[in-house]
């Protein structure tokens, strides 16, 4: 009789709703047991399943004709391009330790606020993406976490591959501290690729004994480049925004030569004993489930002060839209509170 199968959102409900693994003694879960401490969302509303619906008929319109990396990285934009640019806030191009940059802080004030900063690392598998595609949530989050924020455009594969792009998050990280910000008022945020990135940033920080950041928000993030989370194929029903296809393109574009399970790429595999506090955001149906919840597991059993929340419903780099989504909104809600929380000078309430 053939034994059932198990994802690790599966898991991770199962382990909610009984609480002791021992209740799931004779289930083939995985090579490991998950043991996550998780924040159990609220059931997706009506009205959220319906935007859901509406953007992703608006993503699936803009792709239908994007057969290669650099196809999608020209739908992924003109998608983008679509949405309101972002208000009430200032914004200032800057070089940040060579990569371009734009500082943002809100508008109320009449110059960055020099004391707390947020790195944005954007996402888009290492191959698009760019400061106009998110400047709409690196905006809402200098708004709602009372922060600078600074987003990078980093060199994107297939022109550059490793390291190019964790190079450029690095040196973004470093200008912030080269500029007066304490690495207790630095949070470092990044979505898909961009979470991958800030999770090496921050890794490379502890290899070389080098201040880290307050706190880390990875949305959604890749954690592992050899793609062997069982979600990769478990939710390849369910996920209408990232498919393995497009995964393991983007993996040859970034990786060249180097492999996949080297911690440096893939973060899954590094020692994460003394990584600072971390928030983890991913949606229920995402390929990249996993990547998430076995990156939380690894980090709880390191030590780690890790929030992980999964979101019913919601679909690779929903919180990019929060003038669709209302859970994007409370996506960025949760990020912003977060920062606020782990900043060493938080602002006055």
């Amino acid at each position: 009789m053939r034994k059932p199968y198990f994802s690790a959102w599966d898991r991770w409900k199962a382990e909610c709703r009984i609480g002791l693994l021992s209740a799931l003694a004779g289930m083939v879960l995985s090579a490991f047991p998950l043991e996550i401490s998780a924040q159990e969302m609220p059931a997706q509303s009506p009205t959220s399943q319906e935007q859901v619906e509406k953007l992703l008929s608006r993503w699936k319109e803009h792709f239908k004709n994007a057969e290669t990396l650099r196809d999608r990285r020209t739908a992924f934009r003109d998608l983008m391009d679509s949405l309101p640019e972002p208000t009430r806030i200032q914004i200032r191009h800057v070089d940040a330790g060579g990569v371009d940059a734009e500082l943002m802080w809100p508008a109320r004030l009449h110059h960055p606020i020099g004391r707390r900063a947020i790195l944005f690392i954007h996402g888009g598998g290492f191959y698009s993406g760019s400061i106009r595609t998110h400047s709409l949530l690196a905006g809402s989050l200098a708004k709602a976490a009372s922060s600078d924020v600074l987003l990078i455009d980093y060199r994107r594969a297939p022109e550059y591959s490793y390291p190019a792009q964790a190079n450029d998050a690095l040196s973004a990280y470093r200008y912030l501290l080269d500029s007066g910000y304490s690495n207790g008022n630095i949070i470092i945020v990044g979505d898909g690729a961009g979470g991958n990135l800030a999770l090496e940033t921050v890794l490379r920080q502890m290899r070389s004994r080098q201040p880290l950041p307050a706190a880390v928000v990875a949305l959604s993030p890749i954690t592992d480049l050899s793609l062997s989370g069982a979600s990769v194929t478990a939710n390849a029903a369910k996920d209408r925004v990232v498919d393995k296809t497009v995964l393991e393109a983007l993996r040859k574009a970034y990786l060249g030569n180097n492999s996949a399970t080297d911690p440096e790429v893939s973060p899954l595999y590094a020692s994460l004993s003394g990584f600072p506090p971390l928030l983890l955001q991913v949606g229920s149906d995402e390929l990249l489930l996993d990547d998430t919840l076995r990156f939380a597991d690894k980090a709880q059993k390191a030590g780690v002060d890790v929030t992980t929340q999964v979101w019913p419903g919601m679909p690779h780099q929903w919180q990019l839209f929060p003038s669709l989504l209302e859970d994007a909104d409370k996506a960025g809600q949760k990020i912003a509170e977060f920062a606020v929380a782990h900043f060493a000078d938080p602002p006055e309430e």
